[in-house]
């Protein structure tokens, strides 16, 4: 089960409802800094640019690849730790706009984790460190650390358990 918090709106569909929501001048903010974060080449940029404008918490040696759209509306609630990569054209959400109601949920994302590209990760949702996951992967749950995981939905492909025997018996045949 996602962590998110949810508030129910009445009459029109919650994002109709946005400037209730979250500051008009915020969302603008964001929108332009995320703009020079995801066209820009510079990886300390970003992680400066991210963490002074946006109150991201970003690890150290984190690395965000272009195009990577963190929430616009809610950046300050995504947490990467350190030497993490956020691959191409990944959205990090920690909203959600549905017609009866909205959601609100903090992203935490460990160290050393790996988000192929493409991905898309809901709100409220915990990556354990050591975690891959697979390009093009909808994260709608939880994922245990050392985890390997892919797909929509997504699914557990390899345990941490299953990673080690498997990385060990890769390290065996090349000695």
């Amino acid at each position: 089960m996602r962590r998110t918090d949810r508030f129910p709106v009445k009459g029109a569909n919650s994002l109709w409802h946005i400037y209730q929501t979250v500051p008009f001048f915020k969302v603008m903010k964001n929108f332009v800094v995320i703009q020079l974060g995801r066209y820009s080449p510079s990886l300390p940029f970003k992680n400066w640019l991210y963490r002074t404008f946006l109150n991201m918490k970003v690890g150290d040696q984190t690395s965000f690849a272009l195009m990577v759209m963190p929430d616009v509306m809610f950046p300050e609630r995504i947490s990467i730790g350190k030497n993490s990569i956020i691959g191409y054209n990944t959205t990090i959400l920690a909203h959600e706009y549905l017609i009866d109601e909205y959601r609100i949920g903090d992203v935490v994302i460990g160290d050393r984790v790996l988000i192929g590209a493409n991905s898309t990760i809901l709100p409220g949702v915990h990556i354990g460190n050591d975690a891959i996951v697979s390009a093009a992967t909808l994260v709608h749950q939880d994922i245990p650390a050392g985890s390997f995981v892919g797909g929509n939905p997504m699914k557990i492909i390899y345990t941490a358990e299953e990673m080690l025997k498997r990385n060990n018996i890769q390290l065996e045949k090349t000695l």
